[in-house]
């Protein structure tokens, strides 16, 4: 399908992209999930291409490059010659704008340039063994002292949580208002920041999702993004985007099993012909095809939008809810229509399917996308 949004640069921006994908990621990337884990040094290999913070100026060691269609392209060639679990994007593009939103000049200089190079990474912990999406239910605390504050609780199902070297900590600041919440810098080595378990996970396997624990951590005064009373309406700014990130994933993941259910299916055989040849599968993935094409353009749409600050909360609602479902309904008619071989792990079908079924849960689950819409339909 064409896709005018593009540009010569966004050609050859992806271009060079995926040559760096096949060469350092797609080699390694079964090892990658064998592991558990992403090596580090993958982050600077990226920094020093400047495939990370693209987005920020070059005095913090970015390209200047903000329009998201630079980031949707790396993430829809993760998708097709990378590994998913490498959680970049999460790094780049969810984590670092909260030190560009609401960071101080101070904080700019001291993280975001070693984030851009890769020296230091990247994650951002809210939810907890009780509390999910909603923040307010969290219990984790920070306790004001002279200059600084104390930090107790518990996160859990964190991406990057194994790798990360600075922590961006969701805490209540105030005992008597769930409502008031701070964010904190939390840094690697700080006395009392403990790692727990490298969660086992049903699929991204290569994602160091881990939990986290905070035990009397001094955190500096310094290390406060913003108003510590503020951080739950800090955290809200990202939901747009991280649901726009969401669903530019799940389509790119989509038509990747789309990809590979067609190319089975027109060389398997059975009774004398081939898969492709029976009346089912023609009609299966006549529709898988057409609901790809209508999500794309949808997305592509979403994607014009946010470059132009002017996509809501229910349209990138309405992104995530149709391109997570839709990757589900692929993947598991892929599944399907590959026969036992679908569910062998040696099938990348098998292996886009157990990846995928997170999409209709993170970021708001598809329960949570469908209120947020009922909501401005009816009121």
């Amino acid at each position: 399908m064409q896709r005018p949004g593009f540009s010569t640069e966004h050609q050859i921006f992806r271009e060079s992209y995926r040559a760096f994908l096949q060469k350092e990621v797609q080699p390694h990337k079964q090892a990658w999930r064998e592991a558990g884990i992403v090596p580090r040094e993958m982050f600077r290999k990226m920094g020093d291409l400047g495939y990370l913070l693209v987005w920020a100026d070059e005095a913090h060691g970015g390209l200047g490059l903000w329009d998201f269609r630079y980031q949707q392209i790396m993430i829809e060639e993760d998708n097709r010659f990378g590994e998913v679990g490498f959680y970049h994007t999460l790094h780049s593009r969810l984590v670092a704008p909260y030190l560009l939103h609401f960071g101080s000049p101070a904080q700019q200089a001291r993280y975001l340039p070693a984030c851009a190079k890769g020296e230091s990474i990247l994650a951002i912990a809210m939810t907890e063994p009780d509390a999910g999406s909603d923040l307010a239910g969290i219990k984790t605390r920070a306790q004001a002292r002279d200059d600084h504050w104390v930090l107790n609780g518990a996160k859990t199902y964190i991406s990057n949580g194994i790798n990360a070297d600075v922590v961006l900590v969701a805490a209540r600041t105030d005992p008597d208002n769930p409502r008031r919440i701070g964010l904190f810098l939390v840094e690697r080595g700080m006395p009392g920041f403990e790692r727990g378990r490298k969660l086992a996970k049903m699929g991204l396997h290569a994602q160091d999702t881990a939990e986290l624990f905070f035990n009397d951590v001094r955190v500096s005064k310094a290390n406060v993004l913003g108003d510590a009373a503020q951080g739950l309406s800090y955290l809200k700014t990202s939901l747009v985007e991280e649901r726009l990130i969401c669903a530019v994933g799940s389509l790119a993941n989509a038509q990747c099993g789309f990809d590979l259910t067609r190319d089975y299916v027109l060389e398997r055989k059975a009774f004398g012909k081939t898969i492709a040849d029976f009346q089912n599968t023609r009609f299966v993935l006549a529709e898988l095809a057409a609901a790809l094409e209508m999500a794309q353009v949808y997305v592509d749409h979403c994607v014009a939008l946010h470059n132009d600050n002017a996509l809501s909360v229910p349209s990138a609602a309405k992104a995530k809810l149709i391109t997570s479902e839709l990757e589900s309904r692929v993947m598991d008619a892929g599944v399907q229509l590959h026969g036992g071989a679908g569910y062998m792990q040696e099938y990348e079908i098998c292996q886009r399917f157990q990846d995928a079924r997170v999409s209709r849960i993170f970021a708001g689950s598809s329960e949570i996308m469908k209120e947020i819409i009922a909501r401005a339909v009816l009121g």
